[in-house]
């Protein structure tokens, strides 16, 4: 299974519009904490018979986006804790679609897992706040020729939400 690489420091999606050179610290832990509620929102604009079942075989279901999400909470949550407390960290692979299939995702009970992020989302944003200017600029890598900053940590947590909302959206 080969990783996919991390987006650029400077990332721009086309898609959903992010566009990483202009998300202040301010503007990414904000739409940061605004992704549960807007997740909830998306997820009960679709009809109960669509949340589970993948639309097409290359496309996560709806659970399977919210379970993702929520995950994305808490690994960014750590992956920012170990870039301020660890001099350039080797980070783990999320490993999505393996976690979505070992874990069943798309059994998951969708009420729950919105509470769960709605639940750990605080901790990525208490996280942020223990974040001095400084640190921003340290460093993580994950694959040995892709290093990234502790401000693409949590541009990348934000744009992951904007991102997996939309694709909510348009199931």
């Amino acid at each position: 299974m080969s990783l996919p690489p991390l987006t650029a420091e400077d990332h721009e999606c086309v898609p959903c519009g992010m566009r990483f050179a202009e998300l202040t610290i301010a503007g990414a832990s904000g739409i940061v904490a605004d992704v549960p509620r807007r997740a909830r929102e998306a997820v009960a604009a679709v009809p109960v018979e669509r949340r589970h079942g993948r639309p097409a075989e290359d496309v996560w279901s709806v659970a399977e986006y919210v379970c993702h999400l929520r995950d994305v909470a808490m690994t960014f949550t750590i992956r920012l804790h170990r870039a301020r407390t660890e001099d350039r960290p080797a980070l783990e692979p999320m490993f999505n679609d393996l976690r979505a299939r070992r874990f069943r995702y798309d059994d998951h009970d969708l009420d729950a897992v919105l509470d769960q992020l709605a639940a750990v989302t605080p901790g990525l944003l208490r996280e942020v706040e223990r974040f001095g200017d400084a640190d921003w600029d340290r460093t993580v890598t994950r694959l040995p020729h892709e290093e990234r900053t502790a401000r693409w940590l949590l541009r990348q947590a934000a744009h992951e939400g904007v991102h997996h909302v939309r694709d909510i959206i348009a199931m």
